[in-house]
């Protein structure tokens, strides 16, 4: 029985550590080294190799990183399980970015760059936190996590999801029905939603008339949900305050980009949250035993959601 792991040879080193530690009777390959494809039962991998279809014996896809969009799910073994990255390190990296944006965005720390810039000694007015409402699209693991995180600050929270949930300090909305309510009371709009059909392209202009006069938007959930000229219109004519990217689409975005000068804007490469190889060593280690043993894989996607 054989584990493929198809990322860089430094985190090859850190699973091959663990896995002789806690699977001995697993045996890891990187995916330059040579293996037999019939002995190939686990596969790591950030995007899904052109030859999958050789590892006929293939049980378990695991994705390096907390997505599975990257994915063309049509293209993969229907008997394949497909398992997202669920591990600390991610979760802490996550809950850290998330805090910072919002802070930033509370006490307009985009506006005083631009400030600096220009040689300009002029404060803004700062709301208390309780006076500003923070709204979550998407309250998937890592919402929760950020919304944890954030309630010692005594922000007025909420969140949006596609079906009913309840999170305590909290006020929940759910379904198409309820989105323009939520949207309506939110100061700060943070996107973690999962990329599917129905997230492609939902922060756009019509998104944008829905929040109040000021609002800003921190994004990091994935680039082709956003539609970048409907962002930089709704921050030209003052409807949105500021803006604080860490996903675009392209990644990067062309040199040319209006997004990369904008006065309103801070872009962030991609770092919000970062598999840690340690951890996430551990977590994959888990789920393998969870397979073993019958259980459901933390992490597993339903493929009719793509989350």
């Amino acid at each position: 029985m054989a584990f493929l792991f198809n990322s860089d040879p430094v985190r090859a080193a850190v699973f091959r550590k663990v896995f002789a530690r806690e699977l001995p009777d697993v045996e890891l390959f990187h995916s330059s080294e040579c293996v037999d494809p019939e002995k190939v039962r686990y596969l790591l991998t950030w995007t899904a190799p052109d030859n999958i279809g050789r590892y006929r014996n293939l049980e378990v896809l695991f994705s390096l990183g907390a997505g599975v969009d990257q994915f063309k799910r049509e293209s993969l073994p229907r008997q394949v399980k497909l398992v997202r990255m669920v591990e600390d390190g991610i979760i802490r990296m996550m809950q850290e970015y998330v805090v910072l944006g919002v802070l930033s965005l509370h006490r307009d720390m985009v506006a005083y760059r631009e400030h600096q810039r220009c040689r300009t000694w002029r404060g803004l007015a700062a709301p208390q936190a309780t006076e500003r409402r923070v709204g979550f699209l998407g309250l998937g693991m890592l919402a929760q996590a950020a919304i944890e995180r954030l309630l010692p600050f005594r922000f007025a929270l909420a969140a949006w999801s596609r079906s009913s949930k309840e999170i305590e300090g909290v006020t929940c909305f759910h379904g198409a029905d309820q989105l323009a309510g939520f949207l309506a009371q939110t100061d700060i709009l943070v996107c973690l939603l999962p990329l599917t059909n129905e997230t492609r392209g939902i922060l756009d202009a019509e998104l944008f008339s829905r929040l109040p006069a000021g609002a800003r938007l921190l994004h990091v959930g994935r680039g082709p949900q956003l539609d970048q000229t409907a962002l930089v219109q709704a921050l030209d004519n003052g409807h949105l305050a500021a803006a604080m990217l860490d996903v675009t689409d392209p990644e990067p975005l062309p040199d040319d980009h209006p997004l990369w000068r904008h006065p309103k804007v801070a872009i962030t490469p991609h770092i919000a949250s970062v598999t840690q190889a340690d951890s996430a060593a551990k977590s994959v280690v888990d789920n393998i035993r969870r397979h073993r043993a019958g259980e459901e894989l933390i992490g597993l996607v339903d493929r009719t959601l793509g989350y």
